[in-house]
């Protein structure tokens, strides 16, 4: 599943109000991964990465630039990450997104 799901805890979910949700699924629970609380990451580290400014507008997607960032869409969670907005929902029209280079600084600062 990459490597943001490395380490993740996760709990069981047996609840009574999604039975009817098992059912339709044919299990009896269904496992989650624990939402995650990332650390900020600290200025000094912030300078040691050049950042690439994006405009955000409309049909943008964080999949979008990382594919063109980086060559792989599956990376959108750095670029989330690293501006602290988890989904575009969090991102409105003409917010400044920075996409940190080089990509294996920015993979070795999550991986802390």
């Amino acid at each position: 599943m990459g490597i943001r799901y490395n380490n993740r805890s996760k709990r069981n979910n047996a609840e009574e109000v999604y039975d009817e949700l098992f059912e339709s699924r044919g299990v009896t629970n269904i496992d989650h991964y624990v939402t995650p609380e990332f650390e900020r990451i600290e200025m000094s580290d912030r300078i040691s990465l050049e950042n690439v400014l994006h405009v955000w507008s409309a049909g943008d997607r964080y999949w979008k630039l990382a594919s063109k960032y980086y060559g792989d869409p599956t990376l959108w969670w750095l670029i989330a990450w690293y501006n602290r907005k988890p989904t575009e929902a969090h991102v409105g029209f003409g917010d400044s997104i920075a996409v940190p280079l080089p990509l294996n600084r920015a993979l070795s600062l999550f991986n802390r």
